[in-house]
């Protein structure tokens, strides 16, 4: 079957899904005014072409003029110089009689003024209208990127894994592993996607991981984020070591307590040591979100232990979940998460389920935060 432009541009979109962390995951498609395919392309690793520029390479690599043809793009062309030149220059240098955009940039900097340029320049530019299904499939897929520049902070997924009875670790601590190797091989796929993976200082001391993604294909490492208020990170930790593949990543300590000797340690470990202490002395998540926001974290992938997931839960600070649950009953053990004791059924948190999927012989729940999706909206309003 023959795909159309937007299910084209869609699709190469989503194979900028683990490569072009923090700039968003857009396709472009280029077609002759005969209707013939003659250029695409998706976003590369940050610094690199935009999908615009892919697309314009591609067709000029095959001897095709784009001369008169019709860009289809799935976020409105960058009018600004960042790490690259604006994409709005370079299709309007090839002379593209039109570009059709599934969806305005969010971005500050751009917000617009991509497609006010393209019309200065005599380029015909149409917008989806913001309901369409790929308007709605181009914001769902930069989700977090949407997020950071509409309220300065990640979009935050939680990652779980627990038995049908919900039990994330048995009461001696032991949890690995829980689901099957499917259902890990998928949470890595996860955690590719992300621009940071958090834990906390429990995790760490528990369990030792090293919180890298291990998979083929792997291009780019998300960065590490650590909460440990009392800087009590062992400089022999695993997080320390090499990730896979020797793909770089920082990590990033949010503490609350000022140590010298101990942030000088950590530091001459790489580590990056970021004071945000809150009025009860642990780590103000919300501050924490917010430098996230600065250090161009779209998507946070939260692996941590039931106190942390509890906390991100009951400050609110949590917008979707990411929850693998193995066909097992573990009885006494700790849960998924601690926050309460509520006293009203209302008072809980209350999601929306977006998918349920069989992952080997593991189910996988996404479920999003009723109503933290709506920034989404308000962009295209």
């Amino acid at each position: 079957m023959t795909l159309g432009p937007w299910d084209r541009a869609l699709s190469l979109a989503a194979q900028a899904l683990y490569v072009s962390n923090p700039n968003p995951r857009v396709g472009c498609v280029i077609l002759a005014a005969d209707g013939t395919l003659i250029g695409q392309g998706h976003t590369q690793q940050a610094g690199g072409p935009h999908a615009e520029v892919m697309a314009l390479r591609e067709a000029q690599a095959k001897g095709h003029s784009v001369v008169g043809a019709t860009a289809y793009v799935t976020l409105e062309p960058c009018s600004h110089h960042g790490r690259t030149p604006p994409c709005c220059d370079a299709l309007i240098a090839a002379r593209v009689a039109k570009v059709v955009v599934a969806s305005a940039d969010p971005n500050p900097l751009v917000a617009g003024r991509g497609l006010a340029r393209l019309r200065a320049a005599g380029i015909e530019v149409e917008l989806l209208p913001p309901d369409s299904e790929t308007a709605r499939a181009s914001r769902e897929l930069n989700i977090g990127f949407f997020s950071r520049m509409v309220r300065g902070i990640p979009w935050v997924r939680m990652k779980m894994a627990a038995s049908l009875d919900g039990t994330s670790a048995l009461e001696n601590g032991a949890s690995q592993w829980i689901t099957g190797e499917l259902a890990r091989a998928d949470g890595h796929a996860w955690r590719a996607r992300a621009c940071a993976v958090l834990t906390g200082i429990g995790t760490v001391l528990q369990d030792d991981p090293k919180l890298d993604v291990r998979r083929d294909g792997t291009t780019r490492q998300p960065h590490l984020v650590l909460v440990d208020s009392d800087l009590n990170t062992p400089l022999s930790a695993r997080l320390f070591e090499p990730a896979d593949r020797g793909l770089p990543r920082q990590i990033w300590i949010y503490h609350a307590v000022l140590d010298e000797a101990k942030q000088a340690a950590l530091t001459q470990r790489g580590a990056v040591l970021i004071h945000k202490p809150s009025a009860t002395g642990k780590v103000d998540l919300p501050a924490m979100l917010r430098d996230l926001g600065l250090r161009e974290v779209n998507e946070l992938h939260v692996e941590a232990g039931q106190k942390l997931n509890g906390s991100f839960l009951r400050e609110g600070l949590a917008d979707e979940l990411l929850a693998y649950l193995a066909p097992k009953l573990l009885g006494q053990g700790a849960g998924m998460s601690t926050f309460g004791p509520l006293q009203r059924l209302q008072d809980g948190v209350s999601l929306d389920f977006l998918s349920v999927d069989r992952i080997g012989a593991d189910l996988r729940i996404l479920a999003r935060v009723q109503g933290r999706d709506g920034f989404l909206h308000e962009t295209e309003a």
